[in-house]
């Protein structure tokens, strides 16, 4: 199945959950079983919206984290204070109960195979969850292709507060430790666990010069995090050099803290 075009109307859907998956202390994954899912890409989104008893409805975005290949939705939620969707969904939800989303929405933040590489990633907080799509699609795609895995290099940059908030931190390991050409960076900005080696502060200019591809490989760069992290990134990678139509940036709210 291909991904809804643009133009087509996006139907509010039925979604059961069929697991719950922790990720970090205030981060969990629902795995959800859609009817008549259309597909996606890697990079799109979906609108959850939630409904009270006295019928006041809130809704919210979240990136879809599965890639496109798996036969389940799945949404990883970060827990944020005083929200109004976001307590429900990483504390209530169980398996069985159901919510109500549309989708996939987007079709400039995305990434497939064809797009080619290499593949430059940067995330802060849960700004990685889009981006873990684009490496789970990468990773399925490429590993039917043999020497095709070759062709699309991948290197992600991720910004942390502390080891233990690091998303996915486990699984990217895995892929990075099985595959000689995706590399992962990790950069923790306040608590760091004894014996750490790798960067201890928030990406910069410096940073993004000495772990990215020079401009003239021409990367294809997705960065996504808090708005004060994205516009810092996307900013010093043009002023290094890298073409503007290359950087395709997404934002959240202030939820990242100091990523």
């Amino acid at each position: 199945m291909s991904p809804v075009g643009i133009g087509q109307k996006i139907s509010w859907r039925v979604a059961t959950v069929i697991d719950v998956v922790p990720e970090t202390q205030r981060t969990r994954t629902l795995v959800l079983d859609v009817p008549d899912w259309p597909g996606h890409s890697a990079g799109q989104h979906v609108d959850v919206r939630l409904t009270s008893e006295d019928g006041y409805q809130a809704e919210r975005s979240y990136s879809i984290a599965s890639p496109p290949e798996d036969a389940r939705l799945s949404l990883t939620v970060e827990q944020l204070k005083d929200g109004e969707v976001s307590p429900y969904l990483s504390e209530e939800l169980r398996a069985g109960d159901t919510i109500e989303l549309r989708g996939p929405i987007g079709g400039y933040f995305v990434w497939d195979i064809p797009v080619g590489g290499p593949l430059f990633l940067v995330a802060g907080g849960s700004g990685i969850v889009p981006l873990m799509a684009m490496l789970r699609h990468r990773n399925a795609a490429l590993a039917k292709s043999g020497d095709a895995r070759h062709m699309i290099p991948a290197r992600l940059l991720y910004s942390s507060r502390r080891w233990d908030e690091v998303i996915y931190r486990d699984e990217l390991a895995r892929l990075a430790a099985s595959d000689p050409t995706l590399e992962v960076v990790h950069t923790l900005t306040r608590d760091r666990p004894e014996g750490w080696t790798g960067f201890t502060r928030r990406i910069d200019r410096e940073m993004l010069e000495e772990v990215a591809w020079p401009p003239s490989e021409q990367p294809r760069v997705f960065v996504c995090g808090p708005t004060p992290l994205v516009e810092s990134a996307a900013n010093a990678l043009v002023e290094i050099g890298h073409q503007p139509a290359l950087v395709k940036t997404e934002r959240f709210g202030p939820t990242g803290g100091s990523v």
